[in-house]
């Protein structure tokens, strides 16, 4: 997919995110208490960007986040005022998670300022070409504001939803719903849910699309930066779902897929479409081997489910790229 159309696609799914949302909106408050409706969705929109504003302090402390000093980790820092300057971006506050798998976040708010998290697995994973273009990928989220806008497209569900379960609590016990029948207030509260998961599926999509775009990044700030992401991401594919086996415990870092630059939910199967292959021979053979793996109704099916894109797919992508 070309950068232009990369482009078009990402707005094009924000636009229809927020034309449904506000109809859909617009339709429900000429319909119903305004003023009660208003107050919902203001608290719902408070409640997530207060979470936005404190969700890097919850991560550090659930996952042991603890930033590092130059004097510890001097290549990685290297690494990242690097590739901030070639991005355009101030240096974020590097950090190390104590996690096993292997895998890299960028996140952040305006009370924290941003942050690259490496996990401990990945370090002890990947070859250092390797880690400086899974950084590049997470400074490209950071540079394409990628928290912010992902933050405010779920809000607009997680409006929906909680409007759908209003009314349709409130058709079950309000007096208005005994005088005037509470058939509306639940078709509407069930239209609201529908919306809720039409909406749901345009932020997933969304959000495969920022996976792109940060790959995309990734190859134009690292040098020879696709094919060093390419091995990257299947060796993180590899060593996540060993570590998984090896710990059964593993399956908490769920709550924190949409941040990893791989999907730790999708490990096992992404494994088992490798080990298909039967080629270990290097890096360049098991990522050629894996690419060439046909894309099944099935594989595209579970995509649509996913915050990130199919492995092979995403592996394709980057191999188009310089």
């Amino acid at each position: 997919m070309s950068a232009v159309k990369l482009q078009a696609s990402m707005v094009g799914t924000v636009a229809a995110i927020i034309g449904l949302s506000t109809l859909f909106l617009t339709i429900i408050l000429s319909l119903f208490d305004a003023l009660n409706l208003y107050t919902l969705a203001l608290t719902i929109v408070f409640i997530n960007v207060l979470q936005w504003l404190i969700a890097p302090y919850l991560i550090d402390a659930m996952y042991r986040v603890r930033k590092v000093s130059r004097v510890e980790e001097p290549e990685l820092y290297n690494m990242v005022d690097r590739l901030s300057q070639k991005s355009n971006i101030k240096p974020p506050t590097l950090v190390i998670a104590k996690i096993p798998i292997p895998n890299a976040f960028a996140y952040g708010s305006p009370l924290s300022g941003t942050r690259v998290a490496i996990t401990s697995g990945l370090l002890n994973t990947l070859e250092n070409e390797e880690i400086e273009a899974v950084i590049g990928h997470e400074l490209g989220h950071l540079r394409h504001h990628d928290v912010q806008v992902m933050m405010f497209v779920s809000i607009l569900p997680a409006l929906f939803y909680y409007l759908g379960f209003s009314m349709m609590w409130s058709s079950a016990y309000s007096r208005r719903s005994e005088r005037d029948g509470g058939n509306s207030l639940v078709l509407i509260g069930l239209l609201s849910i529908l919306l809720y998961w039409v909406l749901t599926f345009f932020t997933l999509y969304l959000s495969r699309l920022r996976e792109y775009y940060a790959d995309r990044h990734s190859a134009s700030v690292v040098d020879g930066g696709s094919r060093k992401l390419s091995e990257g991401l299947v060796k993180i594919v590899e060593w996540t779902e060993r570590t998984r086996r090896q710990n059964r415990n593993m399956h908490n870092m769920s709550s924190l897929k949409t941040l990893f630059i791989s999907d730790p939910d999708n490990a096992a199967r992404d494994l088992k479409e490798i080990y298909q292959t039967n080629i270990w021979r290097s890096d360049q053979d098991l990522v050629a081997s894996y690419m060439n793996r046909k894309v099944t109704s099935a594989d595209t099916f579970a995509e649509i489910f996913s915050t990130h894109p199919n492995m092979v797919k995403r592996l394709r992508a980057l191999q188009q790229l310089p």
